[in-house]
């Protein structure tokens, strides 16, 4: 097979779930396939190190709007004429429409769809306008899991026969680290001296972190003097509201905003914390817990849409609108050893089942058969 893959993400949405999945994916694939020829189209004097030699690299002009769906959506030009598929990881966005190869798209989500009021004004537009002009343009869809390829599959009418689940995964960074060294690293660099709950992820409303500051507010005394709440993540355009709601229930010195995160620093975050809380409304995946459990970390989640799926047996699940419910089983993980020891075992069993190397090898089995419609 000779395959483009659309490899902007990786170097434009660096830190970001789409740019990760495209950095990992391509490297994977890398790793698994020696076969297959693979054309990546990267922005000018970018590329990703160390592939294989039947992996090449087509510098495409950079445009600088600073904004990354802005640019991603000026589409590529394939001026090679011996691609056979052309891959476009970032939900599509920047096909090209006038090449004669097939075409598929990874559509992580549909949550502009979902839940419009939680995704910048831009993107709604580009998704709402430019992904059924996509759809039809295109001859099959990689997901991430099961339920986003239900959910696909019923919103557009598209045929779930060509919609392909292909699962993500932690990197080879997330994994079991010691805990003193993890919390001695935390404390000289950022600070943070107490035992803590921890959330990772964005800002966005449908991460529900205002309930997860209103769940701890709900623990006694004695766990909130014990135990911080740290929140990592970009400080978006919710953050003040998030701080206000802390301030209003009597939590600003119990409630830590870290700001952004260098990737190689959070397994350390992981490995020194309790539990991870992810109380999210709505995710196609959910990176977060999958890398926690690969660090042997205890998961609280939301028992909605994928991650039931992704997290299975291996988590504690709570419905993300019962605060009491939240509550209840963050103070049962913090107050109960044997209960967090079990959970640990069971991340650690359930992130095995995950790895980029099966990604990839799902992806090129979507390929194959894509190439065969």
């Amino acid at each position: 097979m000779k395959i483009g893959i659309d490899g902007r993400a990786a170097k434009w949405y660096h830190g970001t779930g789409i740019g990760t999945y495209t950095n990992q994916l391509i490297q994977s694939l890398s790793n698994v396939d020696s076969d297959n020829n693979y054309l990546i189209f990267m922005p000018q004097c970018n590329s990703i190190e160390n592939l294989k030699s039947n992996f090449k690299t087509s510098f495409v002009d950079s445009t600088s709007s600073n904004s990354f769906w802005d640019d991603v959506n000026v589409p590529n030009i394939l001026n090679n004429t011996d691609i056979e598929l052309y891959h476009v990881p970032q939900n599509g966005v920047g096909l090209s429409e006038n090449i004669t190869c097939k075409k598929v798209i990874t559509l992580h989500d549909i949550i502009p769809l979902r839940m419009p009021e939680t995704v910048s004004d831009r993107y709604l537009r580009i998704f709402n306008n430019e992904l059924p002009k996509i759809l039809k343009n295109c001859d099959g869809i990689i997901t991430v899991s099961n339920f986003s390829k239900d959910d696909i599959a019923k919103e557009f009418d598209f045929p779930s026969e060509n919609i392909y689940v292909t699962p993500l995964a932690a990197q080879d960074i997330y994994r079991p680290l010691s805990k003193c060294q993890s919390k001695d690293l935390i404390t000289k660099k950022y600070g943070i001296q107490e035992d803590f709950i921890l959330y990772v992820g964005g800002f966005s409303p449908r991460k529900n972190i205002i309930g997860l500051i209103e769940a701890y507010a709900n623990l006694p005394n004695k766990l909130k003097e014990t135990f911080k709440l740290v929140i990592t993540g970009k400080k978006g355009a919710s953050y003040e509201k998030y701080r206000n709601r802390a301030e209003e229930l009597h939590l600003s010195n119990n409630v830590v905003f870290t700001d952004f995160i260098p990737i190689e620093d959070m397994p350390l975050f992981y490995n020194a914390t309790e539990v991870l809380v992810y109380p999210s409304f709505y995710e196609g995946f959910g990176l977060p817990p999958i890398e926690a459990m690969a660090c042997g970390t205890p998961v609280i989640a939301s028992n909605v849409t994928s991650l039931p799926e992704v997290c299975y047996e291996s988590a504690l699940f709570i419905d993300p609108n019962d605060i009491d419910a939240l509550s209840y089983d963050i103070e049962r993980v913090l107050s109960n050893s044997l209960l967090r020891l079990t959970m640990v075992k069971k991340s650690l069993t359930r992130s095995k089942s995950f790895s980029w190397d099966k990604t990839a090898l799902d992806t090129i089995s979507a390929y194959e058969s894509i190439l065969k419609l």
